[in-house]
């Protein structure tokens, strides 16, 4: 990537425009940084200008300006670009096989099903979780802004890697060879309403090949024909199909069709294969698909992909199913769960024996809300037992009418719910926030 740049401007330095600053530094002599939303602290500001940027107060003319694609500024280049750019010399010299997942939902799963199918090649990996080189965790609490791709390769410095997995928000830096595009299962507003998810993430399409969920693709993106391979668990014309899928709750298994699959050596591939997997719902299919999908792509074979979707059983803390006293839990916990999200678990919850749904969570984890309206609207279409729990889960339980049961405490409701064969937990929060209450 060759971009025309002059005195560099770096904007947000809330979301990774700090690294990006210092970065810039290594290669240009006069770097500025601008705090567009105001917080950045005291730390951060001596240590920018102890390395030499300019902390300035809002736009300089004559300047290259870097922003994210969300952030509701003018800019040249956006974080991705620039990180792309950035890191251009370490995919030169590693020459590794780099794979970015974004999307709206799924993309933690899908980075957790590849790592299972790339496991010998002990892979680099940023993921909402943290970042790791091959076992060895390099930091847990990270961000998937685009400047974190910068952090976990200078953390990975001395280490030994054959891959690269990095879970992205908002599209692709142009470093990957495969890129994968979960779904558009909310096309949510960016920029303060100037601008929409599905355009943010169009970025992915810097990749060399994309695997993209098909209906996205259809309404989106049907223009990258040519570098894109589609997914879809119920769509067979896309590239990658399933059939006679039979959905367990500890087991999944169906049969992947590929036609057509363009791989990265320049060969189309034509297979069907048999899987068993951790996917007790379709939303949870779908992302091993879209995982097998970027795997094919890559060139691994079929029985790499069916060792590593056997062997992924869920991410504990996030999608994961255990047994209590007789009793199934399976959890749903994500800071970033929508109703689209929601609904696809309810969906799952009603073919459940004797269901309870434990629902609720907290505000403030991710930029992004959740439509309280709209979810309490659609509980009401589910002959289910509800019990609500948290700040979030008593405000929709009051938006419901009142009429439903509810405990502060999520531990508190999960005790009543294991009075159930089966207790489905959604719960909007970090799981580590979780665990410390």
């Amino acid at each position: 990537m060759k971009f025309n740049i002059s005195r560099p401007l770096v904007t947000d330095l809330t979301h990774g425009g700090v690294t990006i600053a210092l970065e810039m530094r290594k290669h240009f002599p006069d770097v500025m940084a601008w705090d567009f939303y105001g917080t950045l602290g005291d730390d951060d500001r001596e240590m920018l200008i102890e390395k030499g940027v300019d902390v300035v107060e809002g736009p300089v003319n004559g300047s290259t300006v870097i922003a994210p694609v969300h952030c509701p500024v003018r800019s040249d280049l956006t974080h991705h670009e620039i990180t792309g750019w950035l890191l251009g010399s370490w995919r030169r010299e590693k020459g590794v096989p780099v794979v970015e997942v974004t999307g709206v939902k799924g993309k933690t799963s899908t980075v957790w099903i590849l790592l299972s199918i790339m496991k010998g090649l002990e892979p680099l990996v940023l993921s909402s979780l943290g970042s790791w080189a091959g076992d060895e965790l390099l930091m847990r609490d990270i961000s998937i802004a685009p400047a974190s791709i910068i952090e976990t390769v200078n953390l990975a410095e001395h280490h030994d890697y054959g891959a690269a997995i990095f879970e992205v928000s908002l599209g692709g830096t142009g470093l990957a060879d495969v890129g994968v595009l979960t779904n558009i299962a909310e096309d949510y507003s960016i920029r303060r309403g100037t601008s929409r998810a599905s355009r943010a993430k169009e970025q992915i399409f810097r990749s060399r090949l994309v695997c993209c969920e098909y209906g996205a693709f259809r309404r989106y993106y049907s223009n990258f024909r040519d570098r894109t391979n589609t997914f879809s668990v119920r769509d067979a014309e896309a590239t990658l199909h399933v059939e006679e899928v039979k959905y367990g709750l500890e087991s999944t298994e169906a049969i992947i069709h590929a036609r057509g699959l363009k791989t990265i050596e320049g060969n189309l591939l034509d297979t069907e294969f048999q899987i068993q997997t951790f996917a007790p719902a379709e939303h949870q299919l779908s992302n091993v698909i879209a995982a097998a999908g970027a795997a094919l792509t890559l060139g691994f074979d079929v029985d790499d992909v069916q060792r590593g979707v056997g062997a992924y059983h869920g991410i504990p803390g996030r999608t994961s199913m255990r047994e209590l006293n007789g009793t199934t839990i399976i959890e749903e916990i994500n800071p970033g769960l929508n109703v689209r999200a929601i609904e696809y678990t309810l969906q799952m919850a009603e073919e459940l024996p004797d269901p309870v749904v434990i629902l609720g969570g907290r505000y403030g984890v991710t930029c992004e809300e959740i439509d309280e309206s709209r979810l309490s609207g659609i509980l009401s279409d589910y002959d289910l037992n509800f019990i609500f729990t948290d700040e979030l889960g008593y405000s929709i339980m009051r938006k419901t009418g009142g009429d439903g049961i509810y405990f502060k405490k999520p531990e508190d409701a999960l005790r009543v719910g294991l009075n159930h064969r089966t207790v489905v937990l959604i719960y909007r929060s970090e799981y580590g926030d979780l665990t410390k209450r």
